[in-house]
């Protein structure tokens, strides 16, 4: 009997790990150092773009970043806007197909486009560069 007990505990705690293991799930990534387009890509709203800048000339440097409809090409939101080295996240809550529209001076840039559940969304907050709507 003690035995039944203890292998129902190792499955429930196994099902437990497994289902907290995680599912952020990199859906793409992007990387560069000139102005650019990229490429579309599809995403369900939660979901975060994890940036990162540096230059080898950072008093020289600047980079914008917005989201913009792949469809339409209409305007979304500023993901950031800086002239300095940096990183941060950005949390979006809608779904759809985008692109980003980077402007780049002097800038080595890189762009993740990260899945979230809505349980992990509830831990983020915005952090780092100019956004707006």
């Amino acid at each position: 009997m003690m035995k039944r007990i203890a292998r129902v505990f190792v499955l429930l705690a196994l099902f437990a790990a497994a289902g907290n293991a995680g599912a952020e799930t990199l859906v793409r990534e992007f990387s560069g150092s000139r102005s650019l387009d990229t490429a579309a890509f599809e995403v369900r709203a939660p979901w975060l773009i994890d940036w990162r800048v540096n230059s080898d000339f950072p008093q020289a440097m600047g980079i914008a970043v917005a989201l913009v409809d792949a469809g339409t090409g209409v305007h979304k939101g500023r993901v950031l806007k800086t002239k300095s080295p940096g990183n941060g996240v950005r949390l979006i809550d809608e779904s759809g197909s985008f692109r980003f529209k980077v402007d780049a001076a002097v800038a080595n840039w890189r762009l993740k486009v990260i899945q979230l559940t809505e349980e992990e969304a509830e831990l983020y907050t915005p952090v780092g560069g100019e956004a707006d709507s």
